[in-house]
């Protein structure tokens, strides 16, 4: 029963939310409720996609919020400036893979701890950013909020973008040599190493994607807000690594799926936000239930670490 609860949580709280949430506020079920949800919960889904990369290596990426804020701050000035549009999206994803770039060469060529490595980009990328900006909202063009209410063959542009980058992510991990290569990474890098893999690669690979996700998050968010303020992107990493971690994924590298498991995640989380909203709870309560949702998922990867340990220890046949 423990198993299949700890297999399975993240279906199951979510339907739990959903009971408890439509029982409290019935509107809460409605289609067009589901459908904000999905587009609220885009932007944390693709920082956390990114996040689940570097996670499956058992490694952290902290600096995942200062991206969005430098990248999407880096974009408004541009576009106020009067810069061109797709030079502003240009320089979102170049901002990514960059910042992306840069913990990778501290982890990978100077090999320190990934937990600092990014903990001190994440500081350092917030100071830049309000160094940027001044420490000033940027309100940005009606264009930009155009963007982020388009529809592309009915598909609003943050749910379009989200399904793109999750299905992409999805086939790399379960169809691809590279993605066969993280989780080997993750589950024993140094075995992975005399197997022919190149650990270095891998890891310098996941956290350029975690960069690049991480800006491509903020760039929904910031089409979706149209403005840049000074908090922009601020504890995102943590609501991405509590979407990761719920959706299965393991601190201490190897497990984890991005369909459905991080997808789920970060719906749970969005979920969790909107129904607070709709029961016209307390805004003091909102972190406490976040710290409670973190808490869940570091609880819930304990636990299965310990079940795949009992069962690695099962499969271990006595000499005879």
């Amino acid at each position: 029963m423990k198993f299949i609860f700890t297999r399975y949580a993240p279906l199951i709280l979510f339907a739990a939310l959903l009971a408890l949430f439509g029982w409290r506020a019935p509107r809460f079920l409605s289609g067009a409720n589901f459908l904000n949800i999905l587009i609220q919960s885009a932007s944390v889904a693709i920082v956390a996609t990114g996040m689940t990369f570097v996670l499956l290596t058992a490694g952290i990426d902290l600096s995942v919020g200062s991206v969005m804020f430098i990248a999407a701050a880096l974009a408004g000035k541009l576009v106020l400036s009067g810069q061109p549009l797709w030079l502003a999206c240009a320089a979102i994803v170049l901002t990514g893979i960059a910042c992306g770039a840069l913990n990778a060469l501290f982890i990978t060529r100077w090999r320190i701890v990934p937990f600092i490595v990014t903990l001190a980009t994440l500081y350092a990328g917030r100071g830049f950013g309000l160094w940027l900006t001044e420490t000033r909202a940027l309100n940005l063009p009606e264009s930009i909020l155009r963007i982020g209410t388009a529809r592309v063959a009915g598909l609003p542009f943050p749910v379009l973008m989200l399904v793109i980058i999750v299905v992409l992510a999805h086939f790399t991990l379960t169809r691809t040599s590279f993605g066969r290569q993280i989780y080997a990474t993750g589950n024993d890098a140094e075995t992975a190493r005399k197997a022919g893999i190149n650990v270095v690669r891998v890891q310098f690979a996941v956290y350029v994607i975690s960069g690049l996700c991480a800006a491509l998050g903020g760039l929904v968010a910031v089409a979706q807000l149209g403005a840049v303020s000074p908090t922009f992107g601020n504890q995102r990493e943590f609501a991405a690594i509590a979407a990761a971690v719920l959706g299965g994924a393991s601190l201490f590298g190897g497990r984890g799926h991005v369909l459905p498991g991080t997808f789920i995640g970060a719906l749970l989380i969005q979920t969790v936000e909107s129904g607070l909203v709709m029961m016209n709870a307390d805004p003091y309560l909102y972190p406490l239930v976040m710290s409670a949702i973190i808490f869940v998922a570091v609880w819930l990867d304990s636990v299965r670490r310990e079940q795949w340990q009992r069962g690695q220890l099962r499969r271990i046949r006595p000499a005879t």
